[in-house]
Protein backbone atom coordinates (compact mmCIF):
# COMPACT_ATOMS: atom_id res chain seq x y z
CA UNK A 1 0.00 0.00 0.00
CA UNK A 2 2.91 2.34 0.67
CA UNK A 3 4.10 1.96 -2.92
CA UNK A 4 0.67 2.96 -4.24
CA UNK A 5 0.64 6.00 -1.95
CA UNK A 6 4.04 7.01 -3.30
CA UNK A 7 2.96 6.56 -6.94
CA UNK A 8 -0.33 8.46 -6.47
CA UNK A 9 0.36 11.11 -3.80
CA UNK A 10 -2.44 13.40 -4.94
CA UNK A 11 -5.06 10.71 -4.41
CA UNK A 12 -4.22 10.31 -0.73
CA UNK A 13 -3.84 13.99 0.31
CA UNK A 14 -7.09 14.26 2.29
CA UNK A 15 -10.25 12.41 3.17
CA UNK A 16 -12.75 15.23 2.74
CA UNK A 17 -14.91 15.93 -0.30
CA UNK A 18 -12.95 19.03 -1.33
CA UNK A 19 -9.69 17.08 -1.59
CA UNK A 20 -11.43 14.38 -3.61
CA UNK A 21 -12.99 16.84 -6.04
CA UNK A 22 -9.74 18.77 -6.47
CA UNK A 23 -7.71 15.63 -7.15
CA UNK A 24 -10.27 14.36 -9.68
CA UNK A 25 -10.23 17.73 -11.45
CA UNK A 26 -6.42 17.82 -11.51
CA UNK A 27 -6.25 14.31 -12.96
CA UNK A 28 -8.89 15.14 -15.60
CA UNK A 29 -7.16 18.36 -16.65
CA UNK A 30 -3.78 16.62 -16.84
CA UNK A 31 -5.25 13.83 -18.99
CA UNK A 32 -6.91 16.36 -21.30
CA UNK A 33 -3.69 18.37 -21.69
CA UNK A 34 -1.63 15.28 -22.51
CA UNK A 35 -4.33 14.11 -24.91
CA UNK A 36 -4.30 17.43 -26.74
CA UNK A 37 -0.49 17.40 -27.00
CA UNK A 38 -0.53 13.84 -28.34
CA UNK A 39 -3.24 14.78 -30.86
CA UNK A 40 -1.28 17.82 -32.04
CA UNK A 41 1.92 15.82 -32.52
CA UNK A 42 0.07 12.91 -34.12
CA UNK A 43 1.13 13.77 -37.65
CA UNK A 44 4.81 12.80 -37.13
CA UNK A 45 5.02 9.09 -38.14
CA UNK A 46 7.90 7.87 -35.94
CA UNK A 47 6.88 9.89 -32.92
CA UNK A 48 3.26 8.82 -33.39
CA UNK A 49 3.79 5.33 -31.96
CA UNK A 50 5.84 6.53 -29.01
CA UNK A 51 3.44 9.36 -28.17
CA UNK A 52 0.48 7.00 -28.48
CA UNK A 53 2.05 4.67 -25.93
CA UNK A 54 2.93 7.54 -23.60
CA UNK A 55 -0.56 8.99 -23.92
CA UNK A 56 -2.17 5.65 -23.17
CA UNK A 57 0.02 5.02 -20.13
CA UNK A 58 -0.61 8.53 -18.79
CA UNK A 59 -4.35 8.15 -19.38
CA UNK A 60 -4.35 4.91 -17.41
CA UNK A 61 -2.34 6.61 -14.65
CA UNK A 62 -4.91 9.40 -14.43
CA UNK A 63 -7.78 6.91 -14.41
CA UNK A 64 -6.14 4.94 -11.60
CA UNK A 65 -5.51 8.17 -9.70
CA UNK A 66 -9.19 9.10 -9.95
CA UNK A 67 -10.24 5.64 -8.78
CA UNK A 68 -7.83 5.73 -5.83
CA UNK A 69 -9.02 9.20 -4.91
CA UNK A 70 -12.64 8.06 -4.83
CA UNK A 71 -11.77 4.89 -2.92
CA UNK A 72 -9.81 6.96 -0.39
CA UNK A 73 -12.73 9.36 0.01
CA UNK A 74 -15.21 6.52 0.60
CA UNK A 75 -12.71 4.94 3.03
CA UNK A 76 -12.57 1.66 1.14
CA UNK A 77 -8.76 1.79 1.28
CA UNK A 78 -6.68 3.34 4.02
Amino acid sequence: MDVIKQLFPLSFKGNDSNACVISVIVYLVAAIIVGVVVAILDFIPVVNILLGAIGTIFGLYCLAGIVFSILNFTKVIK
